[in-house]
């Protein structure tokens, strides 16, 4: 039996996953996290994952995705692999995961399927997508059809933040009770540092660029 009231989040612990669980908080009866182990090097965002999880009483699991980590070397699982600080001129960079999107959502939707879920939410963006092919809008559609397809069921991929940057996920936050929360005890940071982060890799200069635009316009 199929439940509407229910969704999966695929959770990494990170500012997007975060305003996402908030968002699926405030529409469903019942949320389920999921997060992935894939040897990340800023793995805390793991035990950020399940504080945040504990706090906010909801049902959380990890998923051991270690082989990923064998099959795509990239800046993110290799400690001697030093982050690209600019996008390159052409390709991806090198803290893109080779399929990483399109194997968590399908693992989130076999755990789903179980439940009788169909709804899977995802903090993917086009709109800040740091140049990695997995978070635009094409895909998700192409993998939510294709899954569909392979489980002969009904699933629906929910992208809260596929349309906006990160000033307006930051707004997001705050309009969902959840603004402290997602700026002190969230890691997005690619060096593992909680909150404000390193404030070097790109991701850290994504975050920060956008909370300085979303505070000033607050205060105004």
């Amino acid at each position: 039996m199929k439940n509407k009231d229910a969704a999966v989040v695929v959770f990494s612990g990170g500012q997007d996953s975060t305003t996402c669980l908030l968002y699926a908080i405030k529409k469903y009866k019942k949320v389920y996290a999921i997060s992935f182990d894939y040897n990340q090097r800023h793995k805390l965002e793991l035990e950020c994952a399940k504080n945040i999880c504990e706090e906010l009483n909801v049902e959380h699991e990890i998923l051991d995705m270690k082989l990923l980590a064998q099959l795509a070397p990239n800046s993110l699982t290799r400690a001697d692999i030093e982050v690209d600080h600019d996008a390159p001129e052409t390709g991806t960079p090198n803290s893109f995961v080779d399929g990483r999107n399109m194997i968590f959502l399908t693992f989130v939707a076999v755990y789903a399927k179980q439940r009788g879920v169909t709804d899977i939410i995802t903090g993917v963006s086009q709109s800040d997508f740091s140049g990695y092919p997995d978070c635009r809008d094409i895909f998700i559609k192409s993998l939510n059809t294709t899954i569909n397809l392979a489980m002969d069921y009904e699933f629906d991929i929910i992208t809260p933040l596929m349309w906006i940057d990160k000033e307006e996920t930051w707004e997001m936050a705050d309009k969902l009770g959840g603004f402290e929360l997602v700026r002190d005890k969230t890691l997005t940071c690619y060096n593992g540092i909680i909150g404000d982060g390193c404030g070097d890799c790109p991701s850290c200069k994504l975050r920060r660029k956008g909370l300085d635009a979303y505070l000033k316009r607050r205060r105004q």
